[in-house]
């Protein structure tokens, strides 16, 4: 490799041919930057030299001289004997930019491959975040627990829940003959009696296509397991997933569900109000969320005008 006035030139010792380097490169830049000005060697470089010296020297060719002291091909005149710092400029150079060329690459791999590395072992808990995250929407459906930060490391407990839930409702004939008492004991012992991702959980175990029914019976320990509006919430969306998903042909009862949910206080209108104006796919996909909150349009109305109506009454008063 030869450098001259900006210009690397690619010279072949095996077959002769010399071709020019592309500067467009990014590594042709680097071996500009980097390349020892004439005349001026660096102390690796003339410590490079040296040891390619005594290396010659030790097999017996002592600055491209033969073992009798003469040159080769040319008469011992032309070697005038001084030191490494009036041999050729480009002697020993091109090796020593070679090297620290090589060096360099080598530790640009190194830090890449560190890199990956670092990611591919990252288990903190804002990296398990951002790879959840990434998950396709109907594997996060499948699973009780989304990316929520109360579900950290309980979604066990959860399925748990539900399975239990469907092991008894097999051995009794019936979900119906199971002792609501029962269940909150059970979600007790699992931990997990105040999260609100529970009733995300009973909305879709507890219940059959005789909803309407069920509701009330069971209100007792749904009440006292909704404790915030996120618990709410968490019941409209299970109950979202039961009717959309597992229950299809129940989609028309949906204004009836929730005015059940309303009457017997286990939904506020507030909660209600701000589910019924958007639809969402938290729970279930875009398009079953629309299927589900247009079915509820007729209820949402009669909501806004059961409202007026008191407030009406209220000003007459």
């Amino acid at each position: 490799m030869q450098i001259k006035d900006g210009h690397i030139t690619l010279d072949c010792k095996a077959c002769g041919q010399r071709s020019d380097v592309d500067l467009r490169q990014k590594l042709s830049s680097f071996i500009l930057k980097q390349a020892p000005k004439k005349g001026k060697k660096d102390k690796s470089t003339k410590k490079a030299d040296r040891k390619a010296r005594k290396e010659r020297e030790a097999r017996g060719e002592q600055n491209g001289h033969n073992s009798d002291g003469s040159p080769d091909g040319s008469n011992g005149n032309n070697s005038d004997g001084n030191d490494d710092d009036d041999m050729a400029p480009d002697a020993g150079s091109d090796d020593e930019l070679t090297r620290r060329i090589n060096a360099e690459a080598k530790a640009l791999n190194i830090r890449d491959s560190e890199k990956e590395i670092e990611w591919t072992v990252d288990t903190s808990e804002e990296a398990v975040r951002a790879r959840a995250k990434n998950l396709p929407d109907d594997l996060k459906r499948s699973l009780v627990i989304e990316e929520d930060e109360e579900a950290d490391g309980e979604g066990n407990f959860y399925d748990a829940l539900g399975s239990w839930i469907g092991k008894e409702a097999s051995s009794a004939g019936d979900v119906d003959k199971i002792d609501s008492v029962e269940i909150y004991k059970k979600a007790v012992e699992l931990g997990i009696e105040k999260k609100y991702k529970t009733l995300t959980v009973l909305a879709q175990t507890l219940f059959t296509d005789a909803i309407l029914k069920q509701i009330g019976s069971r209100t007792a320990m749904l009440k006292k397991m909704i404790t915030s509006e996120k618990h709410e919430k968490a019941l409209l969306g299970g109950t979202e997933r039961f009717v959309g998903l597992t229950k299809p042909g129940l989609i028309p009862q949906v204004p009836s569900i929730l005015l059940k949910y309303y009457e017997n206080d286990l939904v506020s209108e507030e909660v209600l109000k701000a589910w019924g104006h958007k639809a969402s796919k938290k729970y279930v996909d875009i398009s079953t969320s629309r299927k589900v909150r247009k079915s509820a349009e007729k209820f949402m109305t009669w909501l806004e005008t059961a409202e007026s109506d008191d407030e009406d009454e209220e000003d007459d008063e």
